[in-house]
Order: C-alpha cells, then sequence, then structure tokens
C-alpha cells in the first residue's frame, strides 16, 4: 500500500515522486518506459527552449556551460537527480486499468478511498493517491489520410544522416518540423515543408526563425504552404493547394509527420476521468488539479489536451507541489503558471 503512486516517469513525473519524498508519503513510480522516455526518443541534437535553471527539479542546479541545455544534458541531469532523492519506481512497467475502491461507513478500516493500480505484466498495486503525469509524446495526432501507415512515414524524428541525398516531405511547421527540416538541409536531405498555413507557425523558437527563413529564400529547403497532403504513397505525397484547389505529386522517399502529440485519453477516460469532447482537457481543479474522480491528479502536460505547447517541464513541474499539499493536508502552494491558460 502507498500513499501515492505517480504514472509516468518524466521531469513532471519525478518532481511528484520528490515532493512525495519530501513529505514523508510513501511513493511508487510506474513508468511504461525507461527514465524520462520522451526525452530520451527527442531528437538526438534538440537543444530545449528553456534555459536550464527552468527545467531543474527538486531544488538541485542544473549546471551546464551554456545556457540552454541539451538532450543528453537533460537525460544526465534528471537520471542523476531521481538517484539523488532515491525516488521509488519500477521502468519498463505499463498501466492499463485502475479501479476505485469507495469506503463505506459500516466498514471503519475501510473508510479511505482506495485505487488498485493494474499493469500489462500482471500484476497490481495499490494506493490511496494517485497522480497522473504521463505527458504525451505517445500519441502522434494521426493526419487520417491513406499511406499514413506505411514503413517509410514516421511521427517521430531522431537525427539526419539516415536521410542524407533522399527527398524528405516533413508535414507540419512547428519547432520539431523547422528543427528537422534544418537539420536535415544541413546533412545533405533534399527537403520540402508541407503545411496547411501560409507561413510557420508563430510558436517556432525565435532563433529558428531567420535560419530557416533564409535557407527558404535561398532555394535550400523548399515549401509548400496553404497545402495539405491528401494521400501518402511509395516515392511521393499527393497534395492540394488550399487556396486554388490544384492538385500535385512530391516525390518522397521518406515522409516525416511532425504535427505534434496528444495526452494519453484512453487511460484518463480508463480512470473514470471527464474530458471536455472537442479540446481533451480533463476536468480538474485549477488549484490543487485534483480531477472529478476524488483521489485521482493530473500533473504536467497530460492536462493540456491539444493544447500541449502551454504546459511544458518549465511550468509543469510546479504541478506537483500543490499536488502534494493536498494530499499532506497541508496549505496549497499556489501555481501561478498555467491556471488561466487553457
Amino acid at each position: 500500500m502507498y500513499d501515492v503512486i505517480i504514472i509516468g516517469g518524466g521531469p513532471c513525473g519525478l518532481a511528484a515522486g520528490i515532493e512525495a519524498s519530501k513529505a514523508g508519503l510513501s511513493h511508487l513510480i510506474l513508468e511504461k518506459g525507461s527514465l524520462t522516455e520522451s526525452i530520451r526518443r527527442y531528437p538526438k541534437m534538440m537543444r530545449f527552449f528553456s534555459t536550464a535553471e527552468n527545467i531543474e527539479i527538486g531544488g538541485i542546479p542544473f549546471p551546464i556551460a551554456g545556457v540552454k541545455a541539451n538532450r543528453t544534458e537533460a537525460l544526465q541531469y534528471y537520471r542523476k537527480v531521481a538517484g539523488y532523492f532515491k525516488l521509488n519506481f519500477k521502468l519498463f512497467t505499463e498501466v492499463n486499468h485502475v479501479t476505485r475502491f469507495v469506503g463505506e461507513a459500516d466498514q471503519p478500516e475501510k473508510t479511505d478511498d482506495l485505487f488498485t493500480v493494474f499493469t500489462t505484466d500482471g500484476k497490481t498495486y495499490q494506493t490511496r493517491k494517485i497522480i497522473l503525469a504521463t505527458g504525451y509524446f505517445d500519441k502522434p495526432r494521426w493526419l487520417k489520410i491513406p499511406g499514413e501507415d506505411l514503413p517509410h512515414v514516421t511521427h517521430y524524428y531522431d537525427e539526419p544522416f539516415q536521410y542524407s541525398f533522399t527527398n524528405v516531405v516533413i508535414i507540419g511547421a512547428s519547432n520539431s518540423a523547422v528543427e528537422a527540416a534544418l537539420e536535415l538541409y544541413r546533412a545533405d536531405a533534399h527537403v520540402t515543408i508541407v503545411h496547411r498555413a501560409d507561413d510557420f507557425r508563430k510558436t517556432v523558437k525565435y532563433w529558428l526563425v531567420p535560419d530557416v527563413k533564409n535557407r527558404v529564400k535561398e532555394g535550400k529547403i523548399h515549401t509548400r504552404f496553404s497545402t495539405c497532403v491528401t494521400r501518402i504513397e511509395p516515392g511521393r505525397v499527393c497534395t492540394t493547394n488550399l487556396q486554388t484547389g490544384e492538385e500535385s505529386e512530391l516525390p518522397a522517399d521518406f515522409v516525416l509527420i511532425l504535427t505534434g502529440y496528444i495526452p494519453d485519453a484512453e487511460l484518463l477516460q480508463e480512470c473514470g476521468v471527464e474530458l471536455n469532447p472537442e479540446t481533451q482537457v480533463p476536468t480538474y481543479d485549477k488549484e490543487t488539479f485534483e480531477t472529478n474522480v476524488p483521489g485521482l491528479y493530473v500533473c504536467g502536460t497530460v492536462m493540456a489536451g491539444i493544447y500541449t505547447e502551454k504546459v511544458f517541464i518549465e511550468n509543469g513541474r510546479d504541478h506537483a507541489k500543490a499536488i502534494i499539499d493536498h494530499i499532506a493536508g497541508k496549505p496549497v502552494r499556489k501555481v501561478a503558471e498555467l491556471i488561466d491558460r487553457i
């Protein structure tokens, strides 16, 4: 029996474990992959948007030579912090079901609400409280077009060198798409970006904007704005211009669909959490982060629904403080960031 089980071993899940440990609560972190699995799966040359001090957890400084950490530095940092606090976790353990037992008045020994957590390896764990910190990187936004599941199509990008001297079509124009396009161009790939809007997204990292726009101006990266992909076939993608209706084809040895990711709505619903049908934002208290299921909390990007760009490590890490305060019966520290953002 644990005081709290945390589902998800990313930075926000680790922050929740640290706060639970500080409050004297027994805890268990269940993570379906490796520690900070989502960061491990980031592009290998990725650099964080936030400065290092803004992605620290547990009050442990994140010293690096530069200002913004890269993927490897972050993986090292979070691993060391988890070890420092002796966090209790089970890795490569996927949760597939959660049940809640409501205590009865005529059974004093069972008056507390209890949860049973079931994992895919057949094991069960009991806890008084649950914190869902599952993030969003597991579930890509599918375009639902023919050919999206072909072998040369992927929703994830890791490194550029396998694509050298090939035709690559990137669908999307956010940070991930722009970073991938720049890396691929510099690794001698022929890159074309296809995007429904008429320009790159406004959320693209400010230092990437002049770089990618200059490469487009020079003709080194190609773009098809105001265009959607209607079908993917071996060796090509079929597109339609949304303004003129003109149909055309692009050569494509590989297709990267970098249109973002969403939280695991199925697990939330399996736990009994109510979701807004349009935004997929869960029902939760804006100060304590407790959902409509008493004793079950959301922490980090999982609470953002389709608005994943609004919640990240920098503001998600502090949710753990409010959550653990509420669980421990202490005055809840206010998390100013995010409360009015969704």
